[in-house]
């Protein structure tokens, strides 16, 4: 990647406005920010700290803090950075409030929404701080120093409820604070946008705009398609070259590659579903799934792995011969032709070569893992905020400008409430999509209030839904679609990590996120359920939540070291499943999934074997996200005592790992990988899909995404997604050349 000839600031990207109402009351606020406050305190000398409010130190404690983040900063002013730093707490910054009212107030479910504020009230009374603190004075009256004694005793409580309050509330303050912190990228040292990054240019799209009006805007068109991500993109592509109309209907916006990679604060609200927040109904998983024009494909970290020989015979010995067919192997390598998937231009960043050489010394499988880059050397490390390169030939790059020049035509900020049937002979057939347009600002943004809101008809011959695993079953529901495994089958890869801390500066930022992966431990139930061990995404709003909390102090003094940091995610391919289902009050996505004890099992071992390679990597120390798990720290003696992983104190500290397991409902996983809620299947009384990706007991209405996948594909999912939508759409569009004739 050449250097930019002149400094590349990416476009700001204000955020749609708050709700008038506020969600919380003063009394409300004063306790969830006393708690915050606690979890990223005002830290100061102890001669000057306001105890009420801040956090005191001893000299020799600050004046250690001090010395330590002034090695760690590369800013030209690292005394004063060090020191606003420490005196920074999380409300000081007007951010965090709106930030955290942003969250309850448009993303929270209401019934989770409920729980918060009630824990909240209880905790503002003599009683039920009594109860939950062990002090009649409730938390926000407290001195700083108590309340920090309080969240502390949550961490290791009896009661499985104050442990889980442990882990919102420290979760919650850490991931806020970080997004929104004016000194944290100074300590650190983060590019605001990857080191030589060239703008690239992107394709300029055309999207259809509505006048207002009282009764719904009638469209006509021989496709629509639901959704403009992976598998809506290819869709697009092959029926609109194939001569048929296409209107791609989506319910985010675009957003041009000048404004890529987004900040953390901003990017997270406007790329992803629910603002990334979107939690099992125990809370005990994270999903993260990509909203935007392009879907999962802009925000994706360019993995382009091909389903694996033992997922697709499984998949053809459920009744679907297609996925060990040369048409499944053909519509494989079209798509990776098409994005320039391939490993020759690979650079792998420090993260990366750390796992590759440790897999080789301990003799595990591993490989490079191919990039979707088009030829091009990808060295970013920001694409989880879009790419600014457009390198990375995701569907806005490469398919719907494809599809725009053969005729197809997009619609932005559309909602599908329904799909529209008739009734012919019995059957449903469907005719079309209703929903809900909603403009852009004055602008041309999303900050204010948009210009128009329209009811929209869109009449098509096919409906193609491809609004990704979350979303499509929930549109069938909508529709009135009664099948029994709509929203069922849920499969999520879950994920837990390994982090390392090494005397080299990694700065794990830099370079691309995913190139390598060991795959050693992949098949560990001789079934092909098991786990691949990867590189993760190291911008500071990925990886510092997951630094476990122990004090405020020593929160921010391990967040500054990042800089010498790896992170690692030991990623199951799931055998038990969840289901997605809509809010009954808002009716936005839920979901209902539990990692089971098998699937655990395998990610812990996974944890174990990514623990080995940081050990032969040299890592100083190692540490899990596993509640109450300690951090290796490594002996000086051990390092050429020649004992590699049989270090006895090494071993010790895995015996740990093991019998500590993931503690519920403490233990947390995250998924980037949703699957299989409209299941592809061989019968109608065993998915939703029929092989061709027709919706059982309907005419003229298919998805196309990763919900069809019959079970979990093992990889990261975006090519086998691709796949499955070329086949589809192909299938689709010799319909339609023949129904003419017929």
């Amino acid at each position: 990647m050449s250097l930019p000839t002149q400094p590349v600031s990416p476009k700001a990207a204000p955020l749609p406005p708050l709700p008038a109402e506020d969600p919380l009351t003063e009394a409300q606020w004063k306790t969830l920010l006393a708690i915050t406050d606690t979890v990223i305190p005002s830290i100061k000398p102890m001669a000057v700290a306001n105890t009420r409010t801040e956090v005191p130190a001893t000299d020799n404690e600050y004046s250690a803090a001090i010395t330590t983040l002034k090695a760690l900063s590369p800013d030209p002013e690292a005394d004063e950075v060090a020191k606003a730093y420490l005196q920074e707490n999380a409300s000081a910054n007007p951010a965090f409030r709106e930030s955290l009212r942003r969250l309850v107030a448009m993303y929270m479910p209401q019934s989770t929404r409920k729980e918060i504020l009630m824990v909240l009230n209880i905790l503002n009374t003599r009683a039920g701080s009594l109860l939950l603190t062990g002090y009649m004075t409730p938390i926000g009256d407290q001195p700083a120093d108590i309340r920090e004694l309080i969240i502390q005793s949550w961490a290791t409580a009896r009661l499985p409820l104050l442990r889980q309050l442990y882990r919102s509330m420290t979760m919650l303050s850490k991931q806020t604070w970080i997004k929104i912190s004016p000194t944290l990228p100074r300590v650190l040292g983060v590019p605001r946008i990857p080191v030589g990054m060239v703008p690239g240019k992107g394709f300029e799209y055309e999207f259809i705009q509505f006048p207002p009006g009282d009764r719904p805007e009638v469209v006509e068109t021989d496709v629509v398609i639901v959704g403009s991500g992976c598998g809506g993109g290819v869709s697009a592509k092959n029926l609109a070259e194939a001569g048929n109309r296409v209107v791609v209907a989506e319910k985010a916006y675009h957003w041009t590659p000048d404004h890529f990679p987004m900040s953390e604060a901003d990017g997270w609200n406007h790329l992803f579903m629910n603002g990334a927040f979107v939690s099992s109904d125990d809370t005990t998983l994270s999903v993260v799934a990509g909203q935007t024009w392009g879907g999962g494909g802009t925000v994706n970290w360019s993995a382009s792995l091909q389903t694996q020989g033992y997922v697709r015979r499984e998949w053809a010995e459920s009744g679907l011969p297609f996925f060990t067919s040369a048409e499944f192997q053909e519509s494989l390598d079209r798509v990776c032709e098409r994005m320039g998937v391939s490993t020759d231009h690979i650079r792998q960043n420090r993260s990366n070569q750390i796992l590759m050489e440790g897999a080789r010394k301990l003799g595990y499988t591993h490989k490079a893992v191919p990039q979707n880059t088009g030829g091009s050397q990808h060295y970013c490390g920001h694409c989880t905020f879009g790419c600014g390169s457009c390198e990375k030939q995701g569907p806005v790059v490469s398919y719907l400008p494809d599809a725009a020049r053969a005729g197809a035509k997009f619609i932005e900020g559309f909602h599908a409430e329904e799909i529209l049937f008739s009734s012919k002979g019995g059957d449903k057939v469907a005719t079309g999509v209703r929903g809900t347009w909603v403009s852009r600002d004055v602008n041309g943004g999303v900050a204010g209030e948009p210009l128009t809101r329209r009811k929209v008809i869109i009449k098509a011959k096919r409906v193609i839904v491809a609004a990704g695993t979350m979303q499509s079953p929930l549109l069938l529901l909508r529709s009135g679609l009664n099948n029994y495994h709509i929203g069922r089958n849920l499969y999520l890869h879950p994920v837990s990590l390994v982090g390392a801390i090494y005397k080299e500066e990694i700065k794990p930022w830099e370079g691309a996120i995913l190139t390598s992966v060991v795959s050693e431990y992949e098949n560990l139930d001789g079934k092909g359920h098991g786990v691949k061990l990867e590189a993760t995404n190291m911008i500071p709003s990925s990886w510092l939540i997951w630094l476990p909390w122990k004090s405020g102090l020593e929160y921010k003094l391990n967040a500054a070291r990042m800089k010498h940091m790896c992170g690692y995610i030991s990623l199951a391919r799931d055998r038990n499943t969840g289901q997605v289902y809509p809010d009954p009050v808002d009716g936005r996505v839920r979901f209902k999934y539990t990692t089971s004890a098998f699937d655990k099992k395998h990610i812990l071992e996974g944890l174990v074997a990514l623990a080995k390679i940081q050990y032969v990597a040299g890592a100083s120390e190692i540490f899990t996200v596993i509640p109450g798990v300690s951090t290796f720290i490594r002996s000086e003696s051990t390092t050429n005592d020649g004992a590699g992983i049989n270090d006895a104190n090494f071993q010790a500290w895995l015996d740990e790992i093991s019998a500590t397991g993931f503690p519920s409902p403490d233990s947390m996983f995250v998924s980037a990988h949703q699957m299989g809620t409209c299941r592809m299947s061989a019968t109608a009384k065993t998915g939703v899909v029929d092989p061709t990706g027709r919706v059982w007991g309907t005419k003229g209405l298919f998805v196309a995404d990763a919900s069809v996948f019959p079970s979990a594909s093992g990889v990261n999912p975006m090519v086998t997604n691709m796949a499955i939508a070329d086949w589809v759409s192909r299938g689709i569009a010799r319909g339609l050349a023949e129904s003419p004739r017929l």
